[in-house]
This record gives structure tokens, sequence and C-alpha cells, in this order.
């Protein structure tokens, strides 16, 4: 029997886990898949992958599908999840294993991110700012990935500057991308995180943007992703299609 596994990031915040558990509740009941649905989280949250990986194995499942809920292929998709894969592959070397691929760069999700905006900002003008703020890694592809959503993005929204920053592993942070386009912003400036779920990061997020409003700025932030319907319908896509990356 085929089971499917939805893995996240896990969070240390009570409110992210909620939400990440919420999200996927509402993908295992919309999707037609089997009835073997699981879910676990790759740190700070439970069930851990290996114990959700286990609940599949005591429903009877003898193929499982694993759905990474990661916008990008970072450390944690080519080596953290795939080495617990790995391992209970060979604690369970009867049961198939596939690994869908992260959400990546694509025209769906960029038009998600450009919407959010517009629903944030109302009517976007050409004086208006965007800063994409990623979660941040030491993997040279992610600024790659970024600076294809930066161009993305402008060619979805007119608007005089759009720029990224991290909020770790890379540069520059959130406080000199805060910074920088303070310094020449005319109009609205809209955040837009790169996360999928709310959490700790997305707090700290909050807290820049208090601190703006309090000192004049008309300043605002889309929320994460998942707030967008198109999210859900992509994991709902990716469970069902063949298509894996091991």
């Amino acid at each position: 029997m085929k089971a499917i596994l939805y893995i996240g990031h896990g969070s240390r915040s009570k409110r992210g886990a909620e939400e990440a558990r919420a999200f996927i509740q509402g993908v295992m009941n919309w999707t037609n898949e089997p009835a073997i649905q699981e879910y676990g989280f790759l740190e700070l949250a439970e069930p851990s992958i290996e114990a959700a990986f286990e609940h599949c194995i005591d429903r009877g499942a003898e193929e499982i599908v694993v759905v990474p809920l990661f916008l990008l292929a970072a450390g944690h998709i080519k080596q953290d999840i795939p080495r617990i894969l790995s391992s209970m592959q060979l604690k369970y070397p009867f049961v198939r294993i596939q690994m869908r691929e992260p959400f990546g760069i694509q025209d769906r999700m960029l038009d998600a991110m450009a919407d959010m905006v517009r629903t944030v900002a109302g009517r976007v003008l050409p004086e208006d700012r965007i800063l994409i703020v990623g979660r941040g890694s030491s993997d040279p592809m992610i600024q790659e990935d970024f600076a294809a959503i930066v161009n993305g993005m402008k060619g979805r929204l007119e608007v005089a500057s759009i720029s990224v920053c991290y909020l770790a592993a890379a540069k520059p942070t959130l406080q000199e991308g805060l910074e920088r386009i303070t310094k020449h912003a005319a109009g609205r400036i809209v955040l837009v995180p790169y996360l999928l779920f709310s959490g700790l990061l997305l707090t700290e997020i909050d807290r820049y943007v208090r601190v703006l409003k309090t000192n004049g700025y008309d300043i605002v932030h889309t929320g994460p992703l998942c707030r967008h319907r198109v999210i859900e319908d992509l994991v709902i896509e990716r469970a069902a299609r063949e298509h894996s990356i091991i």
C-alpha cells in the first residue's frame, strides 16, 4: 500500500508549529491520494520524520512518497532529509521510498507572491519598494535562486526597487536590507517573507516592521506564503505526481 509522508522544517514557535500542522491537515483533507497520510518534522517539533515514517509502516505502507514542505533545495533537501531516509531504508528494506522535489522557483509561486503584495499594499506604485526576506543558507545556489526570484517579481510588479536580504547565514542581513531600502524610500515599503509558515523568524520581521512604523515609515509585510491558496494546491499536486528526486 502507498503512503504519503509530508515533511516540514519544524519551529520552536507554538504558533508556527500549529500553523504547519493545520496546513498539512488541510492538504490531507483535500487530496484524493491513499488513506495512509502522515506528517513529520525535521527538527524542533513532533512527530519526528522517523516516527512519522514508522507510523506509515505500522499502517501497512509498502511505498512511501515523501513530500518536503521546503521552498528551495538547500542543505536540508540535499543532505539532512536524504540521510534520515537512507537510515530508514536500511531499517525497512522492503519499503520503496520516493522523495519529491521542493517547491523551487516557478511562475505560480511568483504569481502568488505578487498577489500577496497587492493584497497588503493595495495599488502598487512605481515608487514603492519591495524587500524579499529569505531564511538564508550557506549553500551558494540559494543566492542564485533569490536572484531569479527578484527578476521574476520585477516582471510582475512595476516598482522602483526589489531587493533581497536574509535572516541568517547570508548577506545582506535583514537589518542591512532595511537600512538600504529605507535610505531612499519615497513610497510604501513591502516586506515579503520567503517563509512557508509563521515562527520565530517571522516574529523578528514583525519587530522590525513595528519599529519602522513608529519612526514614520509606511511599511507592511505579506505574512508567510502558506496564506495563499496556491501553496496548498502545489503540495497536493506534488503528492500526486510520479516524478521524484531520489
